[in-house]
């Protein structure tokens, strides 16, 4: 929508959140002026170069800065507009203005003037554009009928309304060009922190006349509010939906509207579209819908699922008797009180925690007791496994295991500077080293930021001489040490930049004066270890550079004792987990998402059986979502099905958010276009100087399943008309033999569209992959033990960005009668979305493949798999202009 995760559902977390805050915070405010966006726009292709690895082709990208968001979407005399979340000062979430871009045919766009600008009193988030075709709010005439922006006001510190979100108005007389805020905003208000995203549109009612209705959400009470207006100025409440479904995030983005089922003008149903993060069924953003009626004042849903059984087997815990039953707890010495796992069972939220839902029974492990901060584990006694799988019940923080390490001990070896720790009154020029700019290293090391370092000093660049701040910038360079173990262990922390960004911001080992070896923070608070092979430098003398170009949130670096080692540098794990172990070693693991609402999950645990194992619950993170819930475990013969997965999504990848609908569309059509991001990571993606893209605009249908109706999505056939010669074709049936099977080159590229039929047969797994250079592909296939389509992007490229990134997304899907999946893939340099089965699923997903990576394959596992047909079809670069050169594709 429009904050990210500034609006958390817990205090705890704003400690994460420091970063993005700050950037906030820093970041200057737009001009303050009413009207704005004058000027004539431009193509993309007027600003684009070659040198733009991920610039994609045919989906929108501004020409810089940041995106989120799609608002506003309206077609308007031929022109369809779209508006959205825009930060015209950074590369990161801040600022919110509406940014601006129009088409005639939804594929070439061209970049408008910002629309709407924040101002001193108001950041603008989402919302929606109306034709006021009877002039009922009276901005503009009869003859020239207003265009009516309602969108939300973020009301700023220095507002009367600080710290509220309401409903506000702005008008255009000018074809959405230029807008006026209207004077009396906000027009509706409810004195809340989180009533956001208005989506409007007009109502005919069955008896004649109508009126405005309007959908908004109460983003933290898991509720969609419904209001009508006869003018768009004074609003009346309808009724609310929903808490329904996927609760377990913010409510988000809005939408309600009617489709005919098949087609049938006789058989109407209502969709409510609801935008929730995190929660969504592959991690963090998604969009979920529910399908239903509506009677001009209240929506009724039919597909709203209720409460579940626990899965058949044999319960090993549940506690509901108000003990642990004799689990070992272990909470950390010093902890507060009894540190986050309690004496007993929680009997559901703890103090300063929001609504725990989800568990079963009395009782379950809840480790919020004081907060986030205490850290702790919880061990259940030893059992022997007696089935197939282990099903149970988990939510909280997503922070999964990443080594055996829960303390912050150092490694062996030679801690090199001392440390930081110099005497009081001892500057770092004094100690030997050398610096420019903010970073002249006339000041002592940092006594404040960061945490888990060790001693009382560091080196924190936001803290370096002078105002605190993300903007500092400048070099450090250490006195010269020799390389004299293999390895080089420190603890880091804060930001990182994407390479190309212009805002380096790294630690480097420095050999003969040249970078050698680079690492940076993962945009945290939390210091951790990090380090480098450096055995090949064995003897030589080195440096070590502290390197900071970077501005806004996360635009800094924490290093603490840097040392030499023998061995490589080990991770703190700092993971809300649970963990199965045996023999002594964890074997499975797996961790909340964010969330308050616990929801199932299952191991395979088949080659364990007859073994004993135990039941380890850790908490080792203090920061924002530093818990783990865990309920019910259950011994059984089958896994439990999570029940997210039961709920109707829009999409089933990570990067389809915020997703609503044209307004004003002519012949009825229903055609919507999402954010192709997530908020799990969506600040770290490694593009520059623009970050985000829109999704390909999708139309949309009702179909009759044995389900009931549910949604068809397939892009626009505007996005068709790019297509050029073919650029390879099989119509004959033949074997895909176990294996990958590269396809000619002809049938590689990075901007395309793929239609491929096939039959899963004896294998396992089959299907395609695509970006590949022989090493590295994003892979699409089908699972046919899980029934499920996949993607998998794990090996796709550069995933290491973020540790959330990298996932394998998968939907669920049932072959046709013969047996078949058809698929039709778009493929577009850092992006690919995959509808199957004529639409009625769809996977979108980011990719940032390797330079050059072009190559396409075939492939199954397990057995032989049959290719019915494939063709694939080269698309033109639609956002680039014939004048100038657009992004070619890699050979």
């Amino acid at each position: 929508m429009h904050r990210h995760k500034s609006q958390t559902i817990r205090a705890c977390s704003a400690l994460t959140l420091a970063g993005l805050s700050l950037a906030a915070a820093l970041a200057g405010a737009g001009p303050a002026s009413a009207a704005v966006g004058v000027g004539t726009g431009m193509t993309l292709g007027e600003f684009t170069s070659g040198e733009e690895q991920y610039r994609p082709g045919f989906h929108y990208t501004p020409k810089e800065n940041w995106m989120n968001d799609p608002n506003g979407m309206v077609f308007h005399k031929g022109v369809y507009h779209l508006y959205y979340q825009h930060n015209p000062s950074g590369n990161t979430w801040g600022n919110m203005s509406w940014g601006h871009a129009t088409s005639t045919d939804l594929t070439h766009w061209k970049e408008q003037p910002l629309a709407i600008p924040t101002d001193d009193q108001q950041d603008i988030f989402s919302g929606s554009v109306v034709v006021d075709k009877d002039n009922t709010s009276g901005f503009g005439t009869a003859d020239n009928p207003p265009m009516v922006a309602v969108f939300t006001s973020a009301y700023k510190d220095a507002s009367p309304y600080k710290g509220l979100q309401a409903q506000s108005l702005a008008y255009s007389l000018d074809d959405g060009q230029t807008w006026t805020k209207y004077g009396a905003n906000p027009v509706l208000n409810r004195n809340s922190a989180n009533f956001r995203d208005p989506k409007v549109f007009w109502y005919s009612s069955p008896g004649g006349g109508g009126y405005w209705v309007m959908a908004a959400v109460e983003a933290t009470d898991h509720k969609v509010l419904l209001y009508k207006s006869g003018n768009l100025l004074d609003w009346s409440l309808l009724s609310e939906f929903g808490p329904a479904n996927a609760t377990g995030g913010l409510w988000e983005c809005p939408d309600l509207f009617p489709l005919a089922v098949d087609g049938d003008p006789a058989k109407i149903k209502w969709v409510m579209v609801v935008n929730i993060n995190p929660g969504g069924v592959a991690g963090g953003s998604a969009g979920q819908y529910f399908v239903g009626d509506f009677d001009g004042t209240t929506f009724t849903s039919e597909t709203t699922k209720g409460s579940d059984t626990l899965p058949a087997g044999t319960p090993l815990a549940g506690f509901n008797d108000g003990t642990y039953n004799g689990w070992m707890v272990n909470n950390e010495p010093g902890n507060w009180k009894n540190g986050p796992f309690g004496d007993v069972p929680a009997a559901g939220s703890l103090p300063g925690q929001n609504t725990v839902t989800g568990f079963s029974g009395a009782g379950l492990i809840n480790s919020f007791n004081d907060g986030d901060w205490p850290v702790g584990t919880a061990e259940s006694p030893q059992f022997t496994v007696s089935s197939d799988y282990l099903n149970f019940l988990v939510g909280g923080g997503q922070h999964p295991r990443v080594s055996d390490k829960l303390d912050n001990t150092p490694p062996a070896g030679d801690l090199l500077f001392n440390g930081f720790e110099v005497p009081d009154g001892t500057s770092m020029a004094d100690a030997g080293w050398t610096g420019t700019g903010d970073l002249a290293p006339a000041f002592q090391p940092a006594t404040s930021g960061g945490d888990y370092y060790i001693g009382a000093k560091r080196i924190n660049t936001f803290e370096t001489g002078g105002a605190p701040g993300d903007d500092r910038q400048g070099t450090m360079t250490s006195p010269s040490f020799t390389v004299s173990r293999n390895f080089m262990s420190m603890l880091v922390g804060g930001g990182h930049r994407a390479a190309g960004s212009g805002q380096l911001l790294e630690i480097q080992l420095l050999v003969d004066g040249s970078v050698m070896r680079s690492l940076a923070g993962d945009d945290a608070g939390a210091l951790n270890w990090k380090g480098w092979d450096v055995s090949e430098f064995a003897g030589q003398a080195a440096q070590l550079r502290i390197v900071d170009q970077a501005g806004g949130g996360w635009g800094h670096l924490t290093l603490d004792h840097v040392m030499l080692t023998d061995q490589a540098a080990v991770p703190r794990s700092d993971e809300t987990t649970v963990n199965l172990v045996v023999d002594g070693q964890v074997v499975r693991s797996a961790t909340g998402a964010n969330s308050e609402v616990l929801d199932w999950a299952s191991w395979n645990v088949a080659e364990f059986k007859g073994r004993q194992a135990s039941i380890k619950v850790v908490d080792n993170n203090r920061f924002g979502w530093g818990h783990i819930l865990a309920d019910e475990f259950v011994a059984s013969p089958q896994p439990a099905t999570p029940r997210l997965e039961t709920y109707d999504w829009l999409d089933y990848g990570r990067d389809y958010y915020a997703s609503v609908s044209f307004a004003n569309m002519p012949q009825d059509k229903r055609i919507m276009l999402g954010w192709m991001n997530n908020w799990d990571y969506a600040n770290s993606i490694p593009t520059s100087p623009w970050r985000s893209a829109m999704s390909l605009p999708r139309e949309v249908g009702l179909t009759q399943t044995a389900a009931g109706p549910r949604l068809t999505q397939r892009a626009v056939k505007q996005v068709d008309s790019l297509a050029a010669k073919t650029g390879y074709t099989e119509n004959r049936a033949r074997d895909i033999a176990p294996g990958t099977t590269p396809l000619p080159a002809a049938a590689s590229g990075q901007v395309q569209r793929i239609d491929v039929t096939f039959a899963p047969g004896t294998a396992a797994k089959a299907g395609i992959t695509v970006l590949g250079n022989g090493s590295t592909s994003t892979v699409i296939g089908y699972d046919q033990a899980a029934g499920e389509l996949y993607v998998d992007r794990s090996n796709s490229g550069d995933t290491s960005f973020h540790p959330l990134f990298a996932s394998v997304d998968s939907a669920p899907v049932t072959p046709d009668a013969s047996g078949n999946v058809t698929l039709r893939i778009y493929v577009d340099r850092s992006s690919v979305e995959v509808f199957a089965q004529d639409g009625l699923r769809t996977i979108t997903d980011q990719v940032f493949p390797e330079a050059g990576a072009s190559q396409v394959a075939l492939f199954a596992d397990g057995g032989t798999a049959t290719l019915k047909s494939i063709t694939v079809t080269p698309l033109a670069d639609s956002m680039f202009s014939t004048q100038a050169k657009p992004v070619k594709d890699r050979p």
